[in-house]
């Protein structure tokens, strides 16, 4: 691992848990891997959701020929670890998928696509399973229920080709700014862990500045995603980047300014 990267999370950020709080979101292409890894460090410190940008869910299978394929939004994290394990558990377990599961299945319910979130939908839906609140017990939904968020960050440059578009595309009718960042990271299990570490990283310096504008702007005006209480902290995310990529080069970043 690059020098830099472990100087630049050295000790972890550290967070008031009563300060304000930028609201993340992660995404990857089948929301399992490097989106959900980000997520769980991401949601120790930030409100957090997650999301994938594939038409299907795809996990490696017996063969290259042979994947497992799943729905979006439909089949939980759990159906699909009961489901390897009842096929093939040491297959599953050498792979890394087994243990990848039971984590994402105590993140959240199930993987979701990003082309299916209605942004500034209330997040109170119920689980396809039936009973209770789908989102209620995901980690980091405490402060995501309204369905917004304030940065978005994708860890594959076609996944940040596919929010752009797909954000264009939405026409911005809540006229709300939203950051969308990419980090490239490698889609195993190892640069996944090093990848949620500098998305942590890049998410607390963001949230120091964001904290500092905010003061400056008005926090109803800045909360309520206002041009012009934001715009303080707009022109200071690409000084925050790239001083972010110094600390972390092995992993490439983009950036720009879109709207919910």
């Amino acid at each position: 691992m690059d020098g830099a990267q472990d100087g630049g999370a050295q000790g972890g950020p550290v967070q008031d848990s009563d300060s304000f709080k930028l609201k993340f979101c992660t995404v990857c292409a089948s929301n399992q891997n490097r989106s959900m890894e980000a997520h769980l460090q991401l949601s120790s410190l930030f409100p957090t959701l997650s999301f994938g940008t594939g038409s299907l869910v795809r996990l490696p299978g017996p063969s290259i020929s042979q994947p497992n394929v799943y729905p979006f939004n439909s089949v939980s994290y759990n159906s699909m670890y009961e489901e390897l394990f009842s096929k093939d558990p040491k297959l599953y377990r050498a792979n890394g998928l087994l243990n990848m599961l039971d984590r994402n299945r105590n993140i959240k319910w199930g993987p979701e696509r990003w082309q299916d979130w209605r942004i500034g939908v209330p997040r109170i839906s119920k689980a396809a399973s039936g009973g209770g609140e789908r989102f209620k017990d995901d980690k980091g939904a405490k402060g995501t229920e309204a369905g917004v968020v304030d940065v978005v960050i994708t860890c594959e440059e076609r996944c940040w080709d596919a929010v752009v578009e797909d954000l264009h595309h939405r026409g911005a009718p809540l006229n709300r700014p939203v950051h969308v960042f990419n980090v490239d990271i490698k889609d195993n299990h190892e640069e996944a862990l090093v990848g949620g570490k500098a998305i942590l990283d890049l998410a607390a310096r963001l949230n120091e500045a964001a904290a500092l504008e905010r003061e400056k702007s008005g926090e109803r005006g800045f909360d309520e995603g206002r041009v012009e209480a934001r715009v303080g902290f707009d022109e200071r995310v690409p000084e925050i980047l790239g001083e972010w990529q110094e600390r972390w080069p092995a992993l490439p970043a983009l950036w720009t300014l879109a709207w919910f």
